[in-house]
Formats: C-alpha cells, sequence, structure tokens
C-alpha cells in the first residue's frame, strides 16, 4: 500500500511542475531528455493545477510527429502556432514534439523509439498523438495500428496507409486533407464506426456502442495549424480519456500493451455538460478555512424549493479534491438528472480537516445556499479512504443521508479516516434497530490495495467488515463467515444476483442483502478490476440511490419501489 501510495504522489508530483510554451524550464527539459532517452525531443508543460484550475491527472499530453526534423526554437514555435500551450495551461498538460531518429522516418525504428517512451513514462492517461506530413504517414503506418493506449490521434496530410485491420485497437481520430477520406477507410474499419453527420468537408463517424469513439474525416486542404488543431480538440480531442485499470491499478504503472486496451472514459467540458462549477473556501466552524467544490447542473439552477437532490463526493488518500467529480462518472449523471453535486477536501491538506462534524457543516451550509435542495434525498459516495469515510458517515451521521455508496473500500479494523471498527460497531450496536441505511459497495476483484474478499484473502477484510456493519444496522442477518461453495464471487447468498458486461468489454457481478423485500445492501464486484473508481458503476449507485429518501422531521428512512 505504501508503495502504491508512493509512485502516485512522484507521478503526481512531476505533472504539476510549471513549464511554457514560450519559456521551457532546463531543469525539467533535460529530466525529460533523460526519461525519454534523447536529446532531440522536446518538452512543453503547461502552467500547473491550483484550485481553480482543472484536476491534472486526466490532463492531455500530445506527441506531435513533425513532417521533418525540428530545432528546440522551430519545436517552440510549432506548439505556440498551433495554439497547443493554451490548452495545456488551461488543462495542466503537455506537449513533446518528437524527431525522428534520422533524417526521414524509419518505420520500425521511431515505432520502436516510441514504445520505449511509453515504457519509460509506464503511466499513460491522455495521449494524443498528432503526426504532420510525413510524421502524419508514419503515425497511420504504425503507432495507428497499435493504438491501444492511445486517447486520440491527429493526421494532418501525409501518405494513404494500407487499409488496416478490424482486428486492431480502436481510437479516436481527426483526419484531414484532399486524401483524407482514403486515409480513413483504416480508421473506420478498426472503430467499427458509422457515419453519423456530414457538413460540407467534414464527416462525423461514430461507434454505435462507444460514443466516445468519434472519428472526424475534413477532405479539405487547409492547413493553417491553429485552426485545424482547435477543430480536432473541440470535435474529437477534448471528448475523452483513457486509462487501463485491468488486472493491476493504473497508477502502478504498465508496460506497453501489457494488459491490453485501454478503457474510454469521458474528458469533462463542463460548459458542454451545462455545469457550473464554484470553488468554494469558507471558514465555517472556526478552525480555519474548508475547501470543497459544488458542480450544479443548468436544470437545479432555478429549480423549485426542495426538489433537487444533493451527492456528497468525497476523494481517495490525499488525493487531489477534483477526484471524485471529474473521474467517478457521476458528473455526466448529474447534467442529465439535475442533481447538484459537492466534492470536498475533507482530509485537508492545506486546508482545514472537515471530519465527519466539518462535513455536516458543509451540508447544512450547502442547504441555506441552495433552497432547491431536497434535504430529503441527500447521499454520499467515495473512493478508496474517502470510500472509508463515506461507509462511517452512514454509520456516523445516520440522519443527514439517504444511502452511502463505497468504491474501493470499507472499514479498517484500527482507526484511520476518521473512525474503525470499533467506534463503529459500537455505534451500529445503538442505532440498530429503526435506524436503517442503505449501503452500496462496489469494488474490483484485482484491487491490491484494499482487497476485496476471496478464498485466498488472509486476516480481517475491510470490505467483508463494512458488509458486516450494514447487516447489523440494518437487522439483516450477519454472514460471520464467508462460504465461497455457496456463492463463488461473494461467499454468501444474494438475492437479485446478476452477472453484466459493459461495452468496456468488463463485467461485473451484482447483489443484494434485504429485509422485507429492501434492498438495504447492494454489492458490486468488478471482475479484473483494481483499485480506482469504475465509472459504470455511477449508474449503479446512482439507480440504486434514488430508491431511497429520509425523512426531514422523523428521520425515518423510506423505500420507493
Amino acid at each position: 500500500m505504501k508503495k502504491i501510495l508512493l509512485f502516485l504522489a512522484v507521478a503526481l508530483s512531476f505533472m504539476s511542475i510549471p513549464l511554457s510554451a514560450q519559456q521551457q524550464d532546463n531543469d525539467l527539459a533535460n529530466y525529460f531528455s533523460r526519461l525519454i532517452g534523447r536529446e532531440d525531443v522536446y518538452s512543453f508543460r503547461g502552467k500547473p493545477a491550483d484550485i481553480y484550475g482543472r484536476f491534472n491527472n486526466p490532463a492531455p499530453m500530445f506527441m506531435i510527429f513533425p513532417d521533418g526534423r525540428t530545432t528546440k526554437e522551430e519545436a517552440a514555435k510549432m506548439v505556440e502556432e498551433s495554439g497547443l500551450h493554451e490548452i495545456i495551461d488551461e488543462f495542466a498538460g503537455s506537449v513533446y514534439v518528437i524527431n525522428p531518429l534520422g533524417e526521414k522516418y524509419d518505420n520500425a525504428a521511431d515505432y520502436q523509439s516510441y514504445v520505449d517512451f511509453i515504457n519509460r513514462l509506464r503511466v499513460i492517461f491522455n495521449l494524443k498523438i498528432i503526426g504532420i506530413g510525413n510524421g502524419a504517414t508514419f503515425v497511420n503506418e504504425t503507432i495507428a495500428r497499435n493504438a491501444g493506449n492511445v486517447a486520440g490521434i491527429v493526421s494532418i496530410g501525409g501518405a494513404t496507409p494500407k487499409k488496416g485491420s478490424a482486428t486492431e485497437s480502436p481510437v479516436p481520430a481527426y483526419i484531414i486533407g484532399k486524401k483524407a477520406g482514403r486515409t480513413a477507410a483504416g480508421y473506420i474499419l478498426r472503430n467499427d464506426a458509422k457515419l453519423s453527420s456530414k457538413e460540407g468537408t467534414k464527416s462525423l463517424y461514430v461507434n454505435p456502442d462507444e460514443p466516445l469513439l468519434r472519428l472526424v474525416v475534413n477532405e479539405t486542404d487547409q492547413n493553417d495549424l491553429k485552426t485545424v488543431i482547435a477543430d480536432a480538440w473541440e470535435s474529437v480531442l477534448s471528448w475523452n480519456y483513457r486509462y487501463n485499470n485491468y488486472k493491476h491499478t493504473w497508477y502502478t504503472g504498465e508496460k506497453f500493451g501489457e494488459h491490453g486496451d485501454s478503457e474510454f472514459e469521458p474528458f469533462l467540458i463542463f460548459d458542454r455538460l451545462g455545469i457550473t462549477r464554484h470553488v468554494c473556501t469558507q471558514n465555517l466552524s472556526g478552525a480555519g478555512d474548508y475547501l470543497w467544490y459544488e458542480y450544479i447542473p443548468a436544470a437545479a439552477e432555478n429549480a423549485p424549493a426542495g426538489s433537487v437532490p444533493l451527492v456528497v463526493l468525497l476523494h481517495g488518500n490525499n488525493n487531489d479534491p477534483r477526484t471524485q467529480a471529474e473521474t467517478s462518472g457521476f458528473l455526466p449523471l448529474a447534467a442529465r438528472d439535475g442533481f447538484i453535486i459537492a466534492e470536498m477536501e475533507w482530509q485537508g491538506n492545506g486546508w482545514a480537516v472537515m471530519g465527519h462534524d466539518g462535513i455536516e457543516t458543509v451540508i447544512y451550509e450547502l442547504f441555506r445556499k441552495y433552497p432547491q435542495i431536497d434535504r430529503s434525498r441527500v447521499y454520499c459516495e467515495g473512493l478508496s479512504a474517502g470510500a472509508f469515510n463515506a461507509t462511517a458517515l452512514g454509520i456516523k451521521k445516520t440522519h443527514v443521508f439517504a444511502a452511502v455508496g463505497a468504491q474501493s473500500g470499507g472499514i479498517m479494523p484500527r482507526a484511520m479516516f476518521g473512525a474503525g471498527q470499533e467506534t463503529l460497531f459500537d455505534e451500529v450496536a445503538l442505532k440498530s434497530e429503526g435506524c436503517d441505511m442503505p449501503y452500496f459497495s462496489i469494488s474490483g476483484s484485482d484491487d491490491e490495495a484494499v482487497v476485496f474478499p476471496s478464498p485466498e484473502a488472509k486476516g480481517p477484510n475491510t470490505i467483508h467488515l463494512a458488509w458486516q456493519a450494514y447487516q447489523k444496522l440494518n437487522d439483516i442477518p450477519v454472514v460471520e463467515t464467508l462460504d465461497f461453495s455457496v456463492d463463488g464471487h461473494f461467499g454468501m447468498k444474494l438475492e437479485n444476483r446478476n452477472h453484466m458486461d459493459t461495452n468496456k468489454g468488463i463485467s461485473y457481478e451484482i447483489g443484494d442483502l434485504t429485509k422485507d423485500g429492501m434492498p438495504l445492501v447492494r454489492i458490486v464486484v468488478v471482475n479484473g478490476y483494481g483499485h480506482w473508481n469504475f465509472q459504470p458503476g455511477a449508474e449503479l449507485m446512482w439507480e440504486y440511490f434514488q430508491k431511497f429518501s429520509r425523512d426531514p422531521e422523523t428521520k425515518k428512512l423510506i423505500y420507493h419501489e
């Protein structure tokens, strides 16, 4: 666990170092030259994310393969003239201009250099490839055929490659040039994309099962780089990022192609979603300023009093306080269904530590600030350490929430993240009669940080402890010892048991612990998944939350069948 957290801290530390496109920092440039293993690859860094900026984990990382060899000065001019410096400043991103090894591109040698670079980086989140002229030819013939971790490709000019194969990894792309239609044929095939719309010289193709697999074909000789990049960003590149959390946890890193294709996830543009974000700092307890983020969808702005649900999000251990809003999958749901989200910097990290009472205090401040919030429909979800905290809040602050959910977390045997087994089980004993609290538990079966129960798991299991606590709290018979002959995934009999597949090629198992027909504990395990948010799980959790409300006066739970 410590090793994983240390790796993440190191990874995040270099992601936040500032370097504008206009003036490189020599130390950082030398560092990345050593990392890449080449001195003729030039790196440019955007402004670091502060509390008012965007979360920088899914920040775009652009690799430009130019028409021919460039100097550092020419590379810097290209980044500025393309407008990429504005994008990486806004989203805390980066650009690498990668020269061919020789005077011309050699498909085998330059592709191997690219693979070596990816292997040195280890963690790839939002990789965008831009090929120009001969660089586009190289990209189309090599990287595009092995793009399982690439979030988007821009091909500007270049020769038409061989058609390719439907078995090659799909990748979003923007293809521009007089021969763009022929160049795009291989992309259309590997993406299994269908024509969605056509306007002027541009055609949009989309995979019907994965809307983030967008492909724009622009059959024009327009060659103004800034115009091209701006259109590519708006129509393709800004829609998604990719990461791989299968059979490992993404921030531990992987070698090129080690765990198959990366998942497609939405890269969130708030204006596009119709969501307004407020960054809030306020001293509500006398202990210093709290920090939290509010996300208000357009439908909630002027909604009637008491009509809008509130979902509280809690990030993982020492994560950025925007982690859950931007990677859990809840923001698109809020935009669609009109509920308000508040993500809280509950651990402090330079601000006042909230604790359970502080979180409750912020919620009541939100009630005063937004009278449209329905106090009977307040929910809480957390990741990892935030999941441990959400699990504790459901027990300690039962009167506030109608339901709580945990992604990759449960209850610690000893006090950590605000509470431990002894404290919470004592609280459960006091509330176990007439104090129901719905609990949604979701984890990956291959989580190496917070291990899911299995026949091989040794010692007290934090996730099983959470199930037991909520069995006791909800007056459901407690399963003291799991028996995997009863259910090979959960070790106990669950109601409404089901197996489900997703469009990511990842499946999950689901089932309920019920009382009087109410699914008071819903458990999900994502097959083969590591320690992080599984975004389709947000839809499952939100669907579950909506089954419950809590009377603000009597504090009794209400079940909506």
